[in-house]
């Protein structure tokens, strides 16, 4: 492998997460990308698995090795952000705070329902990914 790819793959994660946490916050309009942030943090640690392999990437970032539990907490954070609200007899995705209501701010950041099923579905697309991932490196016994 080249090693401009070595040195440069494990770097590419911290800025991934800034543009993955941009989009979350902001997306395209008000709502989020929980889909679109996943993927770019799956495809910086799937530069990491393809230059590095399977053990150097998983001995360098330990928490490659619980994606799957990452992906399953998406799916809950999600569902619970989705289906919370017919707890009080909303409708499913019902948004909260309503309209014309208070809401907490941090920053430019509006906390609302949408917001915390964007961090699911990121949670989900990241976890879901890096599993593929970790599967098919040790299939195929990629080596850099």
């Amino acid at each position: 492998m080249n090693v401009i790819l070595e040195v440069v793959a494990p770097r590419l994660l911290g800025p991934a997460f800034v543009v993955a946490v941009a989009l979350i916050v902001k997306g395209y309009v008000d709502v989020g990308d929980g889909f679109g942030a996943g993927v770019i943090v799956a495809l910086a640690i799937g530069l990491r698995y393809v230059t590095l392999g399977h053990e150097r990437a998983e001995s360098g970032l330990a928490v490659l090795r619980h994606a799957p539990a990452v992906a399953v907490g998406g799916l809950l954070v999600a569902l619970a952000a989705g289906f919370f609200p017919v707890l009080s007899g909303d409708p499913p995705f019902t948004h909260e705070p309503g309209p014309n209501e208070d809401v907490v701010k941090i920053g430019t950041l509006e906390l609302m329902t949408p917001v915390l099923f964007d961090v699911g579905v990121f949670l989900l697309v990241t976890g879901a990914l890096v599993t593929l991932l970790h599967h098919l490196t040790r299939l195929t016994g990629a080596r850099p």
